[in-house]
């Protein structure tokens, strides 16, 4: 199962993500995918603002992974330029941890991401527009797409 929604403008992106954040619980994990520019980094910073993360939010690509705190941890991974190095990074204290993992680029490392997750494409549509598409896999994420209520996150 799948949940589409349109999204208009980087702001309207952040405020879909600061609402999904209030569902989110420790140990959740998202899995990004984009074409570069599609707004894996904007989607994120609303995570962030939805977790009440008072840090800047930015894109961890030469770092790796960047620690935000908030109401919970939020772990941002840009996993782009890991290559073979993926087992080095110890990803299952962050996947496992008491925060929420948010993985760029994800399909890169399919093999060491844990099977239950939500995975999140972004796609746009043109100058201000974007799709974005959950798939959860796992009961939790699907308990999580079903009590999301994008018109009230949204609105008309």
């Amino acid at each position: 199962m799948t949940y589409t929604w349109r999204l208009t403008g980087a702001a309207q992106t952040q405020r879909f993500a600061a609402c999904l954040a209030e569902l989110l619980q420790p140990g959740d994990l998202m899995a990004l995918e984009g074409d570069l520019g599609a707004g894996k980094t904007t989607f994120t910073q609303g995570l962030g603002r939805g977790l009440d993360v008072s840090q800047v939010v930015n894109s961890p690509t030469f770092t790796i992974i960047k620690e935000y705190q908030g109401r919970l941890p939020l772990y941002h991974m840009d996993v782009y330029r890991v290559g073979d190095d993926v087992d080095s990074l110890g990803l299952d204290d962050y996947f496992f941890g008491e925060g929420v993992c948010v993985v760029e680029w994800a399909s890169l490392i399919e093999e060491v991401l844990p099977q239950e997750r939500l995975t999140v494409y972004l796609r746009t549509d043109g100058a201000d527009e974007r799709t974005i598409k959950l798939v959860p896999q796992g009961a939790r994420y699907v308990k999580l797409c079903e009590e999301f209520d994008f018109d009230a996150c949204i609105g008309d």
